[in-house]
């Protein structure tokens, strides 16, 4: 094949994807191009027929996708990725060794933001479940298309921010607080399809094997992930 594949995700995933493509392309000769957005942007362009080799998302997402017939059949489990929480570099870092610390660092944050995706969706549902949510609805940052929560720690406009571990761990300008408590945290199985509209399906499926091949593990690691 000479043209490259092309590999859209969300942004969880970006910097991981990149480097497995980078390695990827030296084991096998084979051009890789990824592309990352938001999750929900992502999904939609794909709907609307965008020319793509291979898409990667939250594992309902893609199941979506293949449901609509937007990409072909077998989901491949890529990663799992746990949600950290942070302030800015320099402020008062708040206890948050168990659920009671978690809460009690929401309530007192005078802004808090969390991501659209499904790490965002669970918080949602933890802060109701909480019975709080009335209480800081109007101190939610809604972060732009495209703008990680951590950029708004970072510059300052939030002050508690909620994100997957891989988008804040090598952010300068923020203090990561850590994973959330295990009662509480919440893994995200990031997947990957091929484009029904593909012209080159099977080089899509040998990029998808390697990137959920053992040989890889670590790099997941290192990029704050795991493999599925």
């Amino acid at each position: 094949m000479t043209r490259p594949l092309k590999l859209i995700s969300s942004m969880a995933t970006r910097e991981l994807l990149a480097a497995l493509a980078a390695r990827y392309e030296q084991k096998a000769s084979q051009k890789v191009i990824t592309e990352a957005a938001g999750g929900v942007d992502v999904a939609r362009r794909v709907e609307a027929g965008e020319a793509v080799d291979v898409v990667v998302l939250a594992a309902n997402a893609i199941d979506k996708l293949i449901a609509s017939g937007k990409l072909l059949p077998g989901r491949v489990d890529l990663v799992q990725s746990g949600i950290a929480m942070a302030v800015r570099a320099g402020a008062t870092a708040p206890e948050v060794a168990t659920e009671d610390d978690v809460r009690r660092a929401v309530l007192a944050a005078n802004t808090l933001s969390y991501s659209t995706g499904p790490s965002g969706q669970y918080l949602e549902a933890l802060f109701k479940r909480w019975n709080i949510m009335q209480e800081i609805n109007d101190r939610i940052v809604v972060p732009p298309p495209g703008i990680p929560v951590g950029s708004l720690v970072a510059d300052g406009r939030v002050a508690l921010g909620f994100q997957q571990l891989s988008e804040l761990m090598n952010l300068k300008g923020i203090t990561m607080l850590g994973p959330l408590p295990a009662a509480i945290q919440s893994m995200t199985v990031f997947s990957g399809g091929v484009s029904a509209s593909s012209d080159a399906p099977e080089p899509a499926r040998e990029l998808l094997a390697f990137m959920a091949a053992p040989e890889v593990a670590q790099l997941k690691l290192e990029h704050g992930m795991q493999a599925a």
